[in-house]
């Protein structure tokens, strides 16, 4: 049985490897040049003992405006979740589900717990690869629609190729949920 809830310290090495598998699975994209070394060269540190105390520290630093979820099996963390309330609207920051505990219910169990946490005061916005098709009708199926905005961030700019992850906005407008 798959549960969500919030992150233990202990949790940080399987939360760090489904970051990981999902972006190997999910972002080299021939046409957006991003390459699989890109996300090797990505994440070569993400493991590392200042890395993995930084993912700490943003996950156990929860306010009233950040909630950061995990869900596990028995044995490890499958998924993550990060949601965080800004002055202006709630942000959808990131589902993350192991490749091969897709399709199996735990986005939805994410976006019922975002629901909660949000309320219907503001619009939530979610960001995705604009080729990431399986996300984009993830997050239609949920009710959001696109906004027609498509950006670049340079926190996004691989390592290797240079390249941008091209971005997408899709929104829920606030009471509609």
């Amino acid at each position: 049985m798959i549960t969500s809830q919030r992150p233990k310290e202990s949790d940080v090495k399987d939360i760090q490897q489904v970051f990981y598998e999902t972006w190997l699975a999910t972002y080299p994209n021939d046409e957006a040049g991003i390459t699989i070394d890109d996300i090797e060269e990505r994440f070569k540190n993400r493991f590392s003992d200042s890395a993995l105390q930084k993912r700490i520290d943003d996950m156990m630093s929860e306010t009233g405006e950040k909630l950061f979820l995990v869900a596990k099996d028995d044995v490890k963390v499958v998924g993550v979740c990060k949601l965080v309330k800004t002055e202006l609207y709630n942000d959808l920051m990131a589902i993350y589900v192991l490749p091969s505990c897709q399709r199996m219910g735990i986005g939805l169990m994410f976006w019922e717990k975002a629901k909660e946490f949000f309320g219907t005061e503001k619009d939530i916005i979610v960001q995705v690869a604009t080729y990431n098709n399986k996300a984009i009708n993830f997050y239609k199926k949920l009710g959001f629609v696109d906004t027609g905005k498509r950006f670049t961030q340079e926190f996004l700019k691989m390592p290797v190729s240079g390249s941008y992850i091209p971005e997408m906005e899709l929104i829920i407008k606030a009471k509609k949920l």
